[in-house]
């Protein structure tokens, strides 16, 4: 009976160490179980924020507007050949808003100061007329004034007069064009002495390093391409400006020179009639 008791106890005490032990087991591996979970969880989480604050940075990020694009690349060009470029496109478009500006001023009616010079000088005489010339504006009142103003010196000094100051006239309304296409011809010249400049220094680099890197080269590329770019693009920007200037004046030396055989046929009928 003893042993049977001794055996029953010695039983009972496994039995219960057995099973502490696998409650602690049990309860060990449901602790790494929860420390898993909280630890994805907070994974999950802080990548939530990190997206979330991703699409506020882009959200709250301004586009770059075309003004900043165009100061990036000056920059990134080189300040010294863009500067210059740069003048060429100021001075040039200076030049071209004077000419414009002159050239409307310089348009006339010519039918109708024709139609005035005819009454004028029916009802009041050259005097009456050469007043009519002196309140209009423009290079063909001007060339009116002058012929008027001789004649009474005969109709071929009248036809000559007209002649050379329609000569004078015409080199005022082409004041200006030779410096114009002077900054066509010279934006073009400074890109490309940028270009040169830049591919220099992308051999010098390659020289320096004696091996052949595309990030040693790509910053004298990136300078000579982009200054290129920029004197063909202040040139074009010229050139349209220029070609309409020639257009603008070719019509209005056209008008002159219709206008003024129109006046010789008036004077002529007037001096008949005298």
């Amino acid at each position: 009976m003893k042993k049977l008791f001794a055996f029953l106890a010695v039983f009972g005490m496994l039995s219960m160490g057995a099973s502490s032990i696998y409650a602690q087991e049990e309860d060990q591996s449901v602790a790494e179980e929860t420390t898993t979970e909280q630890v994805t969880e907070q994974e999950t989480a802080t990548q939530e924020e990190m997206v979330e604050e991703d699409a506020a940075a882009m959200e709250n990020e301004e586009p770059k507007g075309i003004h900043k694009q165009i100061k990036a690349k000056f920059i990134e060009g080189g300040a010294m050949f863009m500067s210059f470029v740069l003048l060429a496109l100021v001075f040039g478009l200076a030049i071209c808003i004077e000419r414009i500006i002159y050239l409307n001023l310089a348009s006339t009616n010519t039918k109708k100061l024709l139609q005035k010079i005819e009454e004028a000088l029916n009802e009041g005489g050259v005097e009456a007329a050469k007043e009519v010339c002196r309140n209009t504006r423009g290079p063909v009142a001007s060339i009116f004034y002058q012929g008027l103003d001789r004649f009474d010196e005969g109709i071929e000094v009248v036809e000559k007069s007209v002649v050379s100051y329609g000569s004078v006239q015409m080199g005022l309304l082409e004041k200006g064009l030779t410096w114009i296409s002077l900054f066509i011809a010279i934006a073009p010249m400074l890109g490309f002495m940028g270009t040169v400049i830049g591919m220099i220094d992308a051999f010098d680099s390659i020289q320096a390093m004696g091996d052949v890197s595309a990030t040693a080269v790509a910053g004298g590329i990136k300078v000579a391409l982009i200054t290129t770019v920029s004197g063909l693009i202040v040139a074009i920007i010229l050139q349209v400006f220029y070609n309409y200037l020639v257009s603008k004046i070719d019509g209005i030396v056209n008008t002159m020179e219709d206008a003024s055989i129109s006046l010789m046929d008036i004077l002529v009928k007037y001096n008949m009639k005298k």
